[in-house]
């Protein structure tokens, strides 16, 4: 730590204007503090915005995680929908050969239904990325996620396929704000180490997601009076309840700098913390030079592939997985439910990632390779298993893909993790979720109804050269990683400027004393 004079100096005016925004509360020079504070900080942040899913969360904190929680079942809801009747109502399948046995019909539409709505969210990744950077973090997202819910109330009264396509791009327009909002507030708030795991606490919400918006939708496939269809009924309740969650979401503040729910002392200590990581807190400046960095570092491109690879599975199983079960014997009430298994495979896999990685240091990519081995093991099972009547092996198998939780997780983790920079760091969490996007475009394609009496073959292995793509992508960064870590390492930096190029708003390549976890 440095001397009470070095605390006292200020950073100057072009400092304060280039700079991180946490150079106008704690300047150049670190400021001492006791473990005990970080802890209570810490805890703090946590209830903040990893709140427990009790009774009192929605009176005690704001409800990130469970607000993205109903944003994902609100998604996802048209897998289920398709079975209770908005497929016959909006003509989402076409029979294109009425001579077979039965009919042999074309669900393209629905395919598209489901891409449709990722183009939306490719269109507005970077342009609201960038807003977000720059304009105030819980108005935007506040404002967002009310539109977000209107829109997918609106739903309830499309009666033609090319209204959902419309509906669907222009919901994925709006939503894509919300997951890169998520990410950077993790990042702003934690440190490496701490990254990995609160991550996860998010990105279980399609397993809750799954689980509790499954049950939902189980109950309203069994109303049979009023006006409205089952479908109908389903994207209601879940654009009102996203519309409770938007007006929480603007008591979220900027940064740790302005969080309203730390005093004085607990805003120093959360953005001091920050310092030793040296990957900074934000600023509302964008920097063109960050954004070419950005483009000309080779772990944007790997992140990428490796975003689309282990996403694309996503694709598949969200808009397609209770259609597939159901051609294992099981009606559509029984599909719904055994979309739990994958759910819960999924999140307990996030979780136990998550939880090895912030207590093991640089195991992060042997963990996402580690874990994509039984994903590949359930593609397989589905497809050379025999699909008799309630068949187990395909069913365990689907069960099985839900590992993919923990390599999807670890790539956003490393992402964050290893960007410094607060511009280059948006594009590359921008890129990051791109690649979730394309996954999530390239999954339903992959379903050819054509091919079911065959186990849809294009699916599956689609997805197994998909997982093969994701662990080589991996390797390979992992030896960039290690390699630019031992180049930092023979560079010897002056130690007394450590603390003061933490909040500079230097990238990851410029910043000497950057190191990238593995």
């Amino acid at each position: 730590m440095h001397d009470e004079k070095h605390i006292e100096e200020s950073p100057t005016a072009q400092e304060l204007e280039t700079g991180d925004v946490a150079l106008n509360l704690v300047g150049e020079h670190a400021h001492a503090f006791d473990p005990a504070t970080e802890a209570r900080v810490l805890r703090k942040v946590d209830r903040f915005f990893l709140p427990y899913l009790d009774f009192n969360i929605m009176t005690k904190s704001t409800t990130l995680p469970l607000a993205l929680n109903w944003l994902t079942y609100c998604k996802a809801i048209l897998g289920s929908a398709i079975l209770f009747g908005m497929t016959a109502d909006l003509s989402l399948s076409v029979v294109v050969d009425p001579n077979t046995k039965p009919p042999t019909v074309s669900t393209n539409r629905l395919s598209w239904a489901t891409s449709l709505f990722y183009f939306g969210m490719l269109a507005g990744l970077y342009p609201l990325t960038i807003a977000l950077q720059r304009l105030h973090t819980g108005r935007l997202l506040g404002g967002i996620v009310i539109v977000w819910s209107t829109t997918c109330m609106a739903t309830a009264g499309i009666s033609t396929w090319r209204g959902l396509y419309v509906q669907r791009f222009f919901l994925g327009f709006v939503e894509s704000v919300i997951p890169t909002a998520a990410t950077t507030i993790i990042s702003n708030y934690y440190t490496q180490r701490e990254q990995a795991l609160r991550q996860t606490a998010w990105l279980w919400t399609p397993s809750a997601a799954i689980i509790l918006g499954g049950l939902l939708n189980y109950g309203f496939a069994h109303i049979d009076g009023g006006s409205l269809r089952p479908w109908q009924y389903i994207y209601l309740l879940a654009g009102t309840l996203s519309l409770v969650f938007g007006l929480l979401c603007f008591a979220i503040p900027d940064s740790p700098v302005t969080a309203w729910f730390l005093t004085k002392e607990e805003r120093i200590v959360a953005v001091e913390r920050l310092r030793r990581g040296q990957t900074g807190v934000t600023s509302h400046k964008i920097k063109w030079s960050q954004v070419v960095e950005a483009f000309l570092d080779v772990k944007l491109y790997l992140l990428a592939i490796m975003s689309t690879a282990s996403w694309t599975t996503n694709g598949a199983v969200t808009g397609f997985g209770p259609l597939i079960v159901s051609t294992f014997g099981w009606n559509s009430f029984q599909s719904i439910l055994l979309q739990f298994p994958l759910a819960a495979v999924y999140g307990c896999s996030l979780v136990l990632g998550g939880f090895i990685s912030s207590r093991v240091p640089n195991v992060r990519i042997v963990v996402l390779i580690i874990f994509s081995l039984p994903v590949i093991a359930g593609f397989t099972m589905i497809w050379k298993s025999t699909w008799s009547h309630h068949a187990a092996t395909p069913l365990v198998g689907f069960a099985l893909i839900g590992f993919y939780g923990a390599a999807a997780g670890q790539t956003f983790a490393l992402s964050l993790s290893n960007t410094a920079g607060a511009t280059k760091k948006t594009v590359m969490v921008s890129s990051v979720w791109a690649g979730f996007v394309v996954g999530n475009i390239v999954g339903p394609q992959l379903v050819k109804s054509q091919s079911r009496k065959q186990h849809y073959p294009e699916l599956w292995l689609g997805l197994i050269i998909c997982q093969c793509i994701l662990v080589v992508c991996a390797g390979i960064l992992y030896a960039v990683l290690r390699r630019a870590n031992r180049k930092k390492d023979q560079r010897c930096g002056d130690e007394a400027d450590k603390d003061r190029f933490a909040f500079q708003d230097l990238t990851d390549k410029a910043n000497p004393y950057f190191r990238y976890v593995l």
